[in-house]
C-alpha cells in the first residue's frame, strides 16, 4: 500500500449530526475518506463488503451496542486486526476501563477534532 493512499475510518453511531460533523471536519484537516453507519447491524453489514482501517465506535445506541459490535468485530478472524477507537459519552470509569481495554483508544464526547485526528493517527500506527 503506498504510503499517501487514503485511510478509511468508518463512524458507527446513531447520531446521523455527529457522523456527519466528524465527516466534514476531518475531511478539512486530514487526507482520510470517512463513512458512516448508524447502527451495529449497519457496521457488520459494512464489514462484510469493505474493511476500513480504523473504526470509530460509540457505546450507546439501540438494538446492538457498542460492547457488541465491538465483541463481534473481534470474535471474526478478517475484522480482528481493524483497530477500533471508542467515541462516546459514556463516561464513567467502569466504561471507561473496559474500553481501554477492548479498543485502541476511548474518547468522550464532546471532543476536540485536532485531538481526534490525533488519537486516529495513533491508532493507525501498527504495534
Amino acid at each position: 500500500m503506498k504510503a499517501d493512499s487514503k485511510k478509511t475510518i468508518l463512524v458507527v453511531d446513531d447520531n446521523s449530526d455527529l457522523i456527519y460533523s466528524v465527516k466534514e471536519g476531518l475531511k478539512s484537516i486530514a487526507n482520510y475518506e470517512v463513512k458512516g453507519v448508524e447502527n451495529g447491524k449497519e457496521c457488520l453489514d459494512f464489514l462484510s463488503k469493505q474493511k476500513p482501517d480504523l473504526i470509530l465506535l460509540d457505546i450507546m445506541m439501540p438494538g446492538m451496542d457498542g460492547w457488541d459490535v465491538c465483541a463481534k468485530i473481534k470474535g471474526k478472524k478478517d475484522t480482528a486486526n481493524i483497530p477500533i477507537i471508542f467515541l462516546t459519552a459514556k463516561t464513567d470509569p467502569i466504561s471507561k476501563s473496559m474500553g481501554r481495554l477492548a479498543s485502541k483508544d476511548y474518547i468522550e464526547k464532546p471532543f476536540e477534532l485536532k485531538d481526534l485526528k490525533r488519537r486516529i493517527d495513533k491508532g493507525l500506527e501498527k504495534d
